[in-house]
């Protein structure tokens, strides 16, 4: 494969005209192309990073050697199958699909033609929460609030497809065992899908996650805390801040004793912790999720977030969703 690739994206829009600035910028990176069904919209964003517009894939395939996918998610398969059918790899945002009949197909599709799929769950690639996982805590309880203001973007798939699905592929990954049961509540309030979700997630080797998504927020809110046998750390992933909290190695049952009879035991408690902010460098995720991306097309190694994880994290939101009842808040029945 030559030293530079020849990337395209197909739809501009709100986060596709960021992968196009991105790719436009990555050296060993040549994009040659931008795709969307607005004209107005494909040309603007064509003008801007130096390339041509296409209405269509048709004319790009084979001009390229892989694709970014970031129209809405209805139309992913329907995007990504010009590509994936000439062995193109594809990058296709998160979610890898609305449900996940769709998903086998598109995973169908990148086995026929010989093509990889990775799938853009950028939070795997933000540095604090990088920085997190090498740390190895073994989870015992992960609890997660991801809030957003509404934003009229994104609503033709439900919040938990929209933002919670973030924390879900992060549990997967980080606690790598099956999801043996699912608890939730939640319903729509300013949309036909549901606005806000809680859900609880059960895991063989018992851990448990809490995972909390609302798009209905005043603010912003996007945490992820992991509690482990003797410690936790906590990833603010908006604030680009991470915080482990451990036990020291003065940490004992006798000392505890001797610290809670003293006369201020809060200070003493204190401590018998370690407590870092620990440090990561300053990255946009984006950059490094496309990065990784094109590293891993052109050595022909698997991208971090398969087309099988994502397919991964479509199925637990599923099993979300149907945990909700026949009749959530909000949402009419059949």
């Amino acid at each position: 494969m030559a030293s530079v690739l020849r990337a395209a994206v197909v739809g501009v829009g709100h986060l596709g005209q960021h992968h196009a600035r991105i790719l436009s910028e990555l050296p060993d990176v040549e994009l040659v192309g931008v795709v969307d069904a607005c004209k107005d919209r494909g040309q603007e964003i064509a003008v801007k990073y130096g390339v041509p517009w296409f209405p269509s894939s048709d004319s790009l395939v084979h001009e390229v050697d892989f694709a970014v996918i970031a129209v809405p998610t209805i139309s992913h398969r329907e995007a990504a199958l010009p590509f994936l059918s000439q062995g193109k790899a594809c990058l296709i945002e998160k979610p890898l699909a609305a449900d996940t009949e769709t998903c086998r197909q598109i995973l169908h599709d990148a086995e026929k033609g010989g093509a990889m799929v990775g799938v853009g769950h950028v939070e795997r690639f933000n540095p604090a929460v990088r920085r997190a996982m090498e740390l190895d805590i073994e989870p015992r309880f992960i609890e997660a609030h991801r809030l957003a203001p509404y934003s009229f973007r994104g609503t033709d798939v439900g919040v938990a497809l929209d933002l919670m699905i973030h924390d879900v592929d992060l549990c997967l990954a980080w606690i790598d065992e099956e999801v043996v049961s699912v608890d939730s509540i939640g319903g729509a309030t300013l949309s036909p899908s549901e606005d806000v979700v809680s859900a609880r997630l059960r895991f063989s080797n018992g851990a448990v996650a809490n995972l909390t998504a609302s798009r209905l927020s005043l603010k912003p809110m996007r945490r992820f805390r992991v509690f482990g046998p003797d410690c936790y750390v906590t990833v603010d992933s908006a604030a680009h801040y991470a915080l482990l909290v451990k036990k020291s190695v003065d940490f004992t049952p006798e000392a505890v004793k001797r610290i809670a009879a003293s006369e201020n035991p809060q200070a003493g408690f204190q401590d018998l912790l370690h407590i870092e902010e620990l440090d990561f460098p300053d990255e946009e995720p984006l950059v490094a999720e496309l990065r990784a991306f094109a590293n891993a097309v052109r050595s022909g190694q698997p991208h971090l977030v398969s087309g099988e994880a994502g397919f991964a994290a479509v199925q637990v939101v599923e099993r979300i969703l149907e945990a909700l009842g026949p009749h959530p808040w909000g949402l009419e029945g059949p």
